[in-house]
């Protein structure tokens, strides 16, 4: 247990950090869980507007540090990749 006031401090500001990063990272997943659905329905211009929105929901966790700068673009090219598919088809 942490007995200094600095490292008491320490641990005040991991958890709260810990309860942003964890908001953050749940709001990435709904816009995430959002765009497949629109995918599922197949409806191309509902999904066109959910991939722009999880797009930047993503981009804004790497800005913030919640998500690794390599992750996000990986998941934004997958979400591209998904999105070109259905609309070729």
């Amino acid at each position: 247990m942490a007995n200094t006031p600095g490292a008491k401090k320490a641990v005040r500001k991991i958890a709260r950090r810990t309860e942003v990063n964890t908001a953050r990272r749940s709001r990435v997943r709904t816009f995430l869980r959002k765009f497949e659905e629109a995918l599922a329905s197949g409806d191309a211009g509902a999904a066109k507007e959910a991939f722009v929105k999880a797009q930047s929901e993503l981009m804004r966790a790497v800005s913030k540090g919640v998500v690794h700068k390599n992750t996000g673009a990986r998941k934004v090219s997958r979400l591209a990749a998904q999105l070109k598919k259905l609309s070729a088809a």
